[in-house]
């Protein structure tokens, strides 16, 4: 073979194997959602969650729905019977370059919100636009403790933030 055609044989392989490299990286079927950070959450969790002067604790079960797309976070109190429970689904637009969170929870369709954030080290903002004002989210992930702390706060009219309530999110035993 002379070498202009291998060359030109070879230039046919580079795009298959970049493409081959970066097929889980794709919106839409047959893409796959894999993360660094986001995979960190996946397993079994107890939540400690600080609201309103008082603790609360959940379960926390994390793991991939909907052929990897998503990581859902099933949390659910642990009282009996339970008072909350929530269904969040994490993904990722990779068009867009950005996160999204779709919460659900107990207190119905009117509050359930999608929220979108950016990745700062190993922090998640979420913005939730609702009627009364965006609420944010931020997921940080603490590696030297092994733990999740999720910050939640409401925004007001003027801009600042008031603390609605702190997840602290640790290996269930």
């Amino acid at each position: 073979m002379d070498r202009r055609r291998f060359q030109l044989l070879a230039l046919g392989f580079v795009p298959a194997s970049l493409m081959a490299q970066q097929q889980a990286a794709f919106d839409g079927p047959g893409g796959r959602f894999d993360d660094d950070l986001i995979s960190k959450l996946e397993g079994h969790w107890r939540l400690s969650r600080q609201i309103r002067g008082t603790v609360v604790e959940n379960d926390v079960q994390a793991t991939w729905v909907l052929k990897h797309q998503f990581l859902q976070l099933h949390m659910k109190d642990v009282a009996v019977p339970s008072r909350y429970e929530a269904i969040v689904l994490v993904g990722y637009i990779y068009s867009e370059r950005q996160y999204v969170a779709h919460w659900a929870d107990t207190y119905g369709a009117k509050f359930s919100a999608i929220g979108r954030g950016n990745r700062i080290g190993n922090s998640i903002e979420f913005r939730f636009d609702y009627d009364d004002g965006p609420f944010f989210n931020t997921f940080t992930w603490f590696p030297e403790q092994e733990k999740w702390v999720f910050r939640m706060e409401s925004q007001g009219n003027a801009g600042a933030r008031k603390l609605f309530a702190i997840d602290t999110l640790s290996v269930a035993p």
